[in-house]
Formats: structure tokens, C-alpha cells, sequence
């Protein structure tokens, strides 16, 4: 399916579709206050709301969640990312839906580049590119480049990139499945069964934390590994095996 980039372009004028952010979550006790104040931007917009599902976790997420009033909570209980973020779906209200990581912080661009790439009912769906801190090593950066050329190239999204898609695509295609890896670029892969997918210019913030941890290069072979052993038809479960958890 072809994809269309977007040039973003600073607004202030009001969202003309209502847009839901979801976010999964799941013991990120050490993350959520600096998730919610990524968001508080938007918090009170009426054309925007944030919606927090929790996997069940049993740290102090959910209690700094509260501390918020204008963030909705799901409390969904079981562990799986693609279900989280299914839930989170089946409460929102808005015309859009867009998933977003715990540790991946949006640009204050970010929902009008998405109100303005989405005017063309084809397009169905789309992502941002990403980008790592300025002081992150040079690997990182190197890295960045590569997803992002991958990202324009192949048409291709992982979750860490905010997915966002219009509701009706979303329900097309049942929403997404659950796996124990590889949920959200199996989910954005049916997604361009169905329409056109765009790539904003945009950039959110990813934080390097799994990739410092267990080393630049050990974590970017793994990464690409993973993919590599998917496309030949190994099954998520085994995958998930080998997969680097931060939390």
C-alpha cells in the first residue's frame, strides 16, 4: 500500500476529530508521573481525552494515575498489551485512536499533524517517526536513523511510533490480536489491507531505557532478529522468549 508523508506545520486551531490517547500500562511506577506530564498538554482539551488501561499492575502506578482528574482509567487486569489497548478502545469515545507507549512522549504537534493528515478519507491510519535523546551514544542515533528510514521505505510501524488509526478501521479489522510480542506491527500490517497509511514528519520522544540497559548493539541485533524470525514464521510465543522486558 502506498504511503503518504506529511509536512507538519504549527496550528492552534482546534482538533476537528475527537482523538483518544491509549495507554498501556503495566508497572511503570518509576515512568507514569513523566507519562502524564507528557500528556498534560492535551488534559482539558475537549477534543482530546487519555485514557490509562492498566494490566495489573501492583506497584504505585495506578495511584499516581489518580493523582490526575481528567484521565480516565481502565483497569483491565491481565497482562497483555494488545488486550490493554483493545479495552482502552472499547471505552474511548473519540473518532481517532492513538496508541502510545509508556515511555514514548508525543510532540506538542502531534494531534494537529494527525487532524491535518487525515482529511483524505483513504487514509486510514498512520505513525510518527521517532527520535532518541540528544545526549544518547551514537549507536542510538544511528539506530534512530535506521527505523525511521526503514519506517518511510517498507511502511512498516511498531508501537513505540503512536499508532493512531480512525475507529472504523480499527473495528474492520478486529482490533488487536493477542500475542505475547509482535501485537502492534501484525495489528498495523492488517491495517494496510484495508486503506493508506501516512508517516507524519513528527517525531516522539523515545526513551533509550531497554536499550542502555542490555547494551546498544546486543539490543538492536535482537530487535531485528525478532522481526527477521517472525517474517520467516516463527510463532510470537517463541519469540517472546528471547524478548528484552525493561519493567
Amino acid at each position: 500500500m502506498r504511503e503518504e508523508r506529511v509536512q507538519s506545520e504549527s496550528t492552534t486551531r482546534e482538533p476537528e476529530l475527537h482523538l483518544s490517547i491509549i495507554v498501556p500500562v503495566l508497572n511503570e511506577e518509576r515512568v507514569i508521573a513523566e507519562t502524564l506530564a507528557g500528556l498534560n498538554f492535551w488534559m482539558g482539551n475537549s477534543g482530546v481525552e487519555i485514557i490509562i488501561v492498566d494490566g495489573g499492575s501492583h506497584d504505585r502506578t495506578l495511584e499516581e494515575v489518580r493523582r490526575h482528574g481528567s484521565v480516565r482509567i481502565v483497569e483491565y487486569g491481565r497482562a497483555s498489551r494488545g488486550l490493554q489497548m483493545n479495552a482502552g478502545a472499547a471505552v474511548a469515545r473519540g473518532d481517532v485512536l492513538l496508541f502510545l507507549h509508556a515511555d514514548v512522549r508525543l510532540p506538542q504537534s502531534a494531534v494537529e499533524s494527525i487532524v491535518r493528515a487525515l482529511p483524505d478519507g483513504r487514509i486510514v491510519a498512520g505513525c510518527f517517526q521517532i527520535h532518541f535523546p540528544p545526549d544518547a551514544p551514537f549507536s542510538l542515533q544511528v539506530n534512530e536513523c535506521g527505523i525511521n528510514l526503514r519506517t518511510r521505505l517498507f511502511h512498516s510501524a511498531t508501537g513505540d511510533q503512536a499508532i493512531f488509526v480512525r475507529r472504523p478501521a480499527f473495528e474492520t479489522v478486529g482490533g488487536y490480536q493477542d500475542l505475547p510480542l509482535m501485537e502492534d506491527i501484525v495489528f498495523f500490517n492488517e491495517i494496510k489491507k484495508i486503506g493508506r497509511v501516512v508517516v507524519l514528519d513528527d517525531q516522539v520522544a523515545v526513551s533509550p531505557r531497554r536499550w542502555l540497559k542490555h547494551g546498544v548493539w546486543r539490543t538492536m541485533f535482537l530487535m531485528y532478529a525478532l522481526r527477521l524470525g517472525y517474517w520467516v514464521g516463527v510463532s510470537p510465543a517463541t519469540l517472546k522468549r528471547f524478548f528484552i522486558d525493561v519493567r
